[in-house]
This record gives C-alpha cells, sequence and structure tokens, in this order.
C-alpha cells in the first residue's frame, strides 16, 4: 500500500481551508500557495504516473480496511495519466487567473480551486462507486461557486441552470448506486466486476437498469447530445480561467464510461448486451454533428469554443462506444489533446474580451495586441478543428482507423469528416471576422481604451500550445502508451486481484469472460 496515492487528493483539501482560515485578506499569500500547491501536485502526479507505466496497481486503503469493506483508491495507467493532465492544466489555468487578475475579482477564488482540484482528483482515483458520487458531489458545489465568481446576473442565471442539470445527473446516480447495491450487495468496483458476471440470465432487469442510469448518468457529465444544454450557456458564461479548467470536467464523464463499462458491464456481458452500441454510438455521432453546426452558427466567441468542446467530446465518445482496445487507445490520445485545446482556446477568448468592447461576431475596430493573439487564436483553432500538423488531426486519424471493424465505419467516417469541414469554416469565420476584417474598421472608440493582456497570461497560453505542439511530435510515444492503458483496462484481473488481495483467485468465468473480451478486441 502506497500512501502517495491519496496526497493529490488531500493536499488540495488541506490547502483550500488554510488559504480561507490563514490568508483571506492577502492574494499575495493566497497565490502563492495555490501554485505551490499545484506544483506539488504536478511532482506527486509524476511519480505515481511512473509508478504505474510499468503496469504496477497502485493501492491505497483509507484506514487499512480491506475491500470491498472499505474505502480504497487505485492506481493504474489510466487514472494516474489522468491525474497528472489534471494537475499540469491547473497549473497554465492558475498562471492565467493570476496574470489576468481573474482571481482577484471574488472572493475565495483560490480555495475554491483547491476544492475542485479535490474532487478532480478523487474521481479519477477511487475504486468505489459510491466515493465516485461524492467526489462527483464536491465538484459541483467548487465548481459552481466558480462559475458565479466575480458576479453578474448572466453568469448567476448560468450558474443555476448548471446546478439543476448536475442535481438531475446526481438523483439518477443515487437511484442507480441503489439499484446496484440492491442486486449485488456492494458498490466496490472490482468486487462489482466479479458479481455482476455471475448474475444470472433470468436476473437482469434490475442491473440493466441500473447500468443504463449510470450510463445517463455520465452522458451528462461528458455533455453528449441531447444532455448537453447545460454546457453552452455555462461554459461560455465562466470566468475564462473557471472554464478553462472545466475542460477537464467532460473528460471525467468519458473517464467513468471508460472505467465502468470496461470492468464491471464489459461489451461482452450478456446482462448488457446491446447497450454500448446501440443508444452510445449514434448519441456520440450526433454530439460530433450538433458541436460543429453550433461552431459554425454561434454569434459569439466564447459560445463557439463551447461548442467546441461539445463537439470534441462526441469525438471521444465515438472512440470509446468502439470498446475496443484500439478504440479506447485513439479515445484516450483525443482526450489529452481536447481538453489542452478547450483550456488554450477559452484562454484565447478571453484575451479577446481583453482588447475588444464584446465577444460579438462582428466587425469591430482592432483587438488590444492583436497579431499575438491572433496567432494563438490561429494555433488553437487549428488543433481543434483537427488540421494538420498539430495533434487533432492526429487524434481524428487515430479514432476513423479504430473504427475500420465497427459496422457503423461509413457512418462514422462521413460524420467526422464533414463536421471536421463544418467546424474548419466555422473557425475561419470567426477569426476572419475578429481578427482581419477588424483591420479596416474606423478607428472610433480608439482600442487605447482597452489593457493589453498581462505577460504572463500570454506566457499560460503559450505554454498549453506548446503541451499541444509536443502532443504532436511525440504522438507515436503517446499513442504507444494509450494503447498500453486500452490493454490493461480490457484485462482488469490484475486490478481485481489487487483491490481484493485476491492474488489472481477470481473466479474462473470473470477470467474467461475478460481475456475473450481482450483476444476479441485485438
Amino acid at each position: 500500500m502506497t500512501h502517495w496515492l491519496i496526497t493529490p487528493i488531500v493536499l488540495p483539501a488541506l490547502l483550500a481551508p488554510f488559504i480561507v482560515l490563514a490568508a483571506r485578506y492577502h492574494i499575495g499569500i493566497q497565490r502563492s500557495f495555490s501554485v505551490a500547491g499545484v506544483l506539488a501536485l504536478i511532482a506527486i502526479a509524476l511519480g505515481l504516473c511512473i509508478q504505474a507505466s510499468d503496469g504496477t496497481i497502485l493501492l491505497y486503503q483509507l484506514s487499512d480496511w480491506a475491500a470491498p469493506f472499505g474505502i480504497v483508491l487505485v492506481g493504474d495507467r489510466l487514472s494516474t495519466m489522468m491525474v497528472l493532465l489534471t494537475a499540469v492544466l491547473a497549473l497554465f489555468v492558475l498562471l492565467y487567473a493570476i496574470g489576468s487578475g481573474w482571481d482577484n475579482r471574488g472572493r475565495h477564488f483560490h480555495a475554491l480551486f483547491q476544492f475542485q482540484l479535490m474532487g478532480i482528483m478523487g474521481a479519477f482515483l477511487t475504486g468505489d462507486l459510491f466515493n465516485l458520487f461524492v467526489f462527483f458531489e464536491v465538484l459541483l458545489i467548487a465548481s459552481y461557486g466558480l462559475m458565479i465568481h466575480g458576479g453578474g446576473t448572466p453568469r448567476l442565471r448560468a450558474g443555476v441552470q448548471y446546478v439543476l442539470f448536475n442535481l438531475i445527473g446526481s438523483t439518477l446516480f443515487l437511484f442507480a448506486l441503489a439499484s446496484i447495491y440492491a442486486e449485488t450487495g456492494t458498490l466496490n468496483m472490482a468486487d462489482l466486476a466479479n458479481r455482476v458476471a455471475m448474475i444470472g440470465a433470468a436476473d437482469t432487469v434490475g442491473i440493466r437498469v441500473a447500468a443504463v442510469l449510470l450510463l445517463l448518468v455520465f452522458a451528462i457529465k461528458a455533455a453528449v447530445v441531447p444532455l448537453h444544454f447545460w454546457l453552452p450557456s455555462s461554459y461560455a458564461e465562466a470566468p475564462a480561467p473557471v472554464a478553462a479548467l472545466f475542460a477537464i470536467m467532460t473528460k471525467v464523464g468519458a473517464y467513468a464510461i471508460i472505467r465502468v463499462y470496461t470492468m464491471i458491464f464489459p461489451p461482452d456481458l450478456s446482462v448488457t448486451a446491446g447497450l454500448h452500441d446501440v443508444w452510445l454510438m449514434p448519441a456520440a455521432l450526433i454530439s460530433v454533428v450538433v458541436g460543429m453546426v453550433g461552431v459554425l452558427a454561434t454569434k459569439k466567441l466564447d459560445r463557439l469554443v463551447a461548442f467546441a468542446v461539445i463537439g470534441s467530446m462526441g469525438m471521444v465518445m465515438v472512440s470509446i462506444s468502439l470498446f475496443t482496445p484500439e478504440g479506447i487507445a485513439a479515445a484516450l490520445y483525443y482526450t489529452i489533446h481536447s481538453t489542452l485545446a478547450a483550456a488554450a482556446l477559452f484562454l484565447i477568448v478571453d484575451l479577446v474580451r481583453t482588447g475588444r468592447a464584446n465577444l460579438d461576431l462582428t466587425s469591430q475596430p482592432p483587438v488590444v495586441g492583436n497579431a499575438l493573439t491572433a496567432g494563438m487564436f490561429f494555433a488553437g483553432a487549428i488543433a481543434m478543428a483537427g488540421l494538420p500538423p498539430l495533434s487533432g488531426f492526429l487524434g481524428k486519424l487515430l479514432v476513423l482507423n479504430a473504427s475500420y471493424e465497427s459496422g457503423l465505419v461509413i457512418w462514422i467516417w462521413a460524420v467526422v469528416l464533414g463536421s471536421s469541414l463544418i467546424g474548419i469554416v466555422g473557425f475561419v469565420r470567426a477569426g476572419s471576422i475578429v481578427f482581419w476584417k477588424a483591420q479596416g474598421e474606423a478607428q472610433t472608440g480608439a482600442p487605447s481604451e482597452f489593457e493589453r493582456p498581462a505577460a504572463l497570461s500570454y506566457i499560460a497560453v503559450g505554454g498549453l500550445l506548446s503541451l499541444l505542439i509536443a502532443l504532436s511530435v511525440f504522438a507515436g510515444q503517446v499513442h504507444g502508451y494509450t494503447t498500453t492503458m486500452a490493454a490493461q483496462l480490457f484485462a482488469p484481473q490484475p486490478y481485481m486481484s489487487k483491490v481484493l488481495d485476491t492474488e489472481g483467485k477470481l473466479s474462473k468465468p470473470v477470467a474467461d469472460d475478460h481475456s475473450s473480451t481482450q483476444e476479441e478486441g485485438h
């Protein structure tokens, strides 16, 4: 048992109240401790990721209570990679918040930021469905506080809508957990995988209902059509650093689907047969279309990026819906890309907001700092739209390649390629209006009225764009690592053995089921 596994949760959980109690009126101290905490998180996450890179399953049992009775945290390749991605993203978002002054426009930004990190880290590391619900609620509370940071009626209205939709998801989550516990008597994910596999064909009604409810809950978190209505207004109205951090929030839903529906309800399980391809794939394809059409049709720059997030999540879910090792590997690569690209674009939108009267897609005087901001928008748009040579293009190629064996391969190719063209036109339209057509406008309402963004803000955005370039340059190595993640997900017996301390003595039907899944996937 490694105690380091709980530190990504405990560190922000302790830092948040310290900031509130000891540095409430000292923004400089808040910033120092917050940045130091995130740097420590990156170091810890990197160490955990290295430990898990060889296939080692890391386990932490709270109070040394063994599963399935105690609370456990589990770190494998997937969960530690997501923890590292969150920590790295948090650093650049935090630097932008400090450079732009967003953290000083309301109260308790840094404390809420740390609580948000606590919830995200816990969701990725928990080995128990009930505690996944608990961390979802921590996310909800902290994210609502961050969303209304700085005040304003539109922001408050969007925050209320966000909370209401997520409360619906929380209610469905509780119903699903109650159904699962009634059917199996456990909520530990490793134990559930063992027990669900032994449910007879005549007793599948309750567990099928629970599986559908869980999928609905995770689809709400991932903003999959038709459960996406909360996202455009919420992300567009949120403060820019908050919206950028929220880029990882939708990935929590995708992570939960991958974790639960490869281990507890794998594709070959008769109990939930048809659940993955009959509903999830069509919804994912529609999400891609809706997102990219929204990019083309929107009239405001912030909503354009919000719809791009829906489209990128649709792309992730298309690849997940294949439920093959190749599909999951492609989905994980695209998850890293879309998180960094969406966060960078939200911050770039705020750079535009700083140097312009509003974010309407209408011709206005040039943006202050136009050349550098335009260059960053150009790079971010290329990445999000999926043009070469950046990682969005490579990610889409991986998704298309993974879909060859699918019965819906023609639909997948048509939707991905067609929506990419629509997205490109939408981004070109927005960029030309904001940065190019503005050059011909009269200089009434002098641009000097607006401040040039701080250097630290540009550094934060440049850092995210640099990570996208690195993801493109090292695409082979990253995809190789995501391939090993997918192989580990489709062979969960070591995970289950470690959590349940059975040393590979799990029941034979479970081992046979999952080993056949791996063979069929390859």
